[in-house]
């Protein structure tokens, strides 16, 4: 009990310094589950894109001439869709791996491409908002490469809820940046070893 009563400081510091910890855990905590709930909905939102591609490659290509009817043009969008399942399914598992998203979005650049290889007419794009936003950019890869991070990306399916769920996820994945680049929560980090998320252009 002397022990106690002596050293009672740094048993309040000790305490106050536990609290503070567990705080900052826990608002930590919160950012990262709501960037893995932002991601969960934009997988479903990609993965409806991606199903609307699929269905559109298992129709009969038109008889005519043009694009549509190439069939290298075909088998490039056909490996890209099957790239980027493969690229989803991954990311699935680790959605706040800046590596995995990275990856995830060239093999979503790919499909674009070569979507709009295909049907150049029928890409539109939308803001965040789900408000439409502008025809799709007819300089293929480069020109979206050289567009600023954030631009709305020109979706083969002509619905705002990718874009939507896109700029959710990026909004939830700054929050979470910043969140585990304060401090304390930056020693948090440290413990547990979380990583900066990447956000999906």
């Amino acid at each position: 009990m002397h022990f106690l009563t002596e050293n009672w400081p740094l048993w309040v510091g000790a305490a106050l310094a536990l609290f503070w910890f567990v705080g900052a855990h826990n608002r930590l905590m919160r950012q990262r589950a709501a960037a893995l709930q932002a991601y969960a909905t934009l997988d479903a939102a990609l993965t409806r894109q991606l199903d609307y591609v699929q269905g559109q490659l298992a129709q009969e290509p038109p008889a005519a001439g043009g694009a549509a009817s190439d069939p290298s043009a075909l088998a490039l969008l056909h490996a890209a869709a099957v790239q980027l399942t493969t690229m989803l399914a991954a990311t699935r598992m680790k959605p706040l791996d800046s590596q995995a998203v990275a990856a995830l979005g060239t093999a979503l650049q790919v499909v674009l491409n070569a979507w709009q290889r295909l049907h150049p007419e029928s890409m539109v794009s939308f803001d965040a908002d789900g408000t439409l936003s502008r025809p799709a950019p007819l300089g293929g890869v480069a020109e979206l490469a050289a567009l600023p991070a954030g631009t709305p990306i020109a979706w083969p399916e002509p619905s705002a809820a990718a874009e939507i769920a896109r700029g959710q996820f990026n909004l939830a994945v700054s929050h979470y940046n910043m969140a585990i680049g304060q401090f304390p929560a930056v020693l948090v980090a440290w413990v547990f070893r979380l990583q900066r998320a990447a956000p999906l252009l």
